[in-house]
């Protein structure tokens, strides 16, 4: 049920000047959710990294790289925003 009223809610808000906001604000409010997904993964992954990294200084590139993943999230979401 819950998928359904997203896809509703999907179709009403981006019917473009129908709808209730405007394809800017629509390709804005995209990029600003996955930036703040992307946030709140970065801060639990990053706390992790940290504590790994006090026990094994070898564990640095991982986590790292783990760290840096979430942020090709808005990478992506603004690539997308500009193709369309």
């Amino acid at each position: 049920m819950s998928l359904e009223l997203a896809s509703e809610v999907g179709n009403v808000v981006l019917q473009g000047e129908n709808g209730l906001i405007g394809g800017e604000a629509a390709a804005a409010l995209a990029v600003g959710i996955a930036a703040l997904a992307a946030g709140y993964s970065q801060r639990a992954i990053g706390a992790a990294a940290v504590g790994a990294l006090a026990e094994n200084e070898d564990l640095f590139s991982k986590g790292l790289i783990l760290t840096v993943l979430p942020e090709t999230l808005v990478v992506l979401a603004l690539v997308v925003v500009v193709l369309v």
